[in-house]
């Protein structure tokens, strides 16, 4: 990958993120756990673990939705929550894949990311409140989480295929 289009394609893939974390913001979500999201953006995250070749240009793109992000409409406490989760759920998802690299698909590898997205959010909350007690939400979200983890994997998935058939994509090993 040429220097100009990794720079060029991870400033696409945070433009979408950001596309789709604005979107999603508008989404009322009737969840049964009050606060759960769809994760939207994190879709854009599952793409560029299987398309970028470099795991710091990965998170790189994540770093950076979650600063633009909260620029456009965030505020200090949604970036903390932000980067616990999404650091954990990084770190699980390099770890699913590269453990299970032959067992573990796209779909697993993101719903194993949004089970440890919300673990580290809840880490942040527990240190917020000063109460550990808060993990006992932690089943609920679970089942959100990986429910829209699952969700975002079977997109992921999706998209990711399409573009293996992309002249450029052709030479990735994008299924790995």
């Amino acid at each position: 990958m040429s220097k100009t289009f990794r720079i060029v394609f991870i400033g696409l893939l945070v433009a979408q993120a950001l596309a789709l974390y604005t979107i999603e913001s508008m989404i009322p979500v009737p969840f049964i756990a009050p606060g759960a999201k769809l994760g939207l953006a994190n879709l854009i995250t599952v793409i560029a673990l299987y398309t970028l070749n470099s795991k710091k240009d990965v998170f790189l793109v994540i770093i950076l939705r979650l600063l633009l992000s909260t620029m456009f409409g965030g505020n200090l406490s949604t970036f903390m929550y932000g980067v616990a989760g999404a650091i954990l759920s990084y770190l699980a998802m390099i770890l699913v894949k590269t453990l299970g690299k032959d067992k573990v698909s796209i779909i697993g590898v993101s719903a194993s990311g949004a089970l440890f997205h919300n673990v580290g959010q809840l880490f942040v909350a527990s240190a917020m409140v000063q109460n550990i007690a808060i993990m006992l939400y932690l089943p609920i979200l679970s089942i959100a989480g990986v429910g829209t983890g699952i969700f975002i994997g079977i997109g992921a998935n999706f998209i990711v295929n399409h573009m293996s058939k992309l002249p450029y994509f052709r030479n990735f090993n994008i299924s790995e």
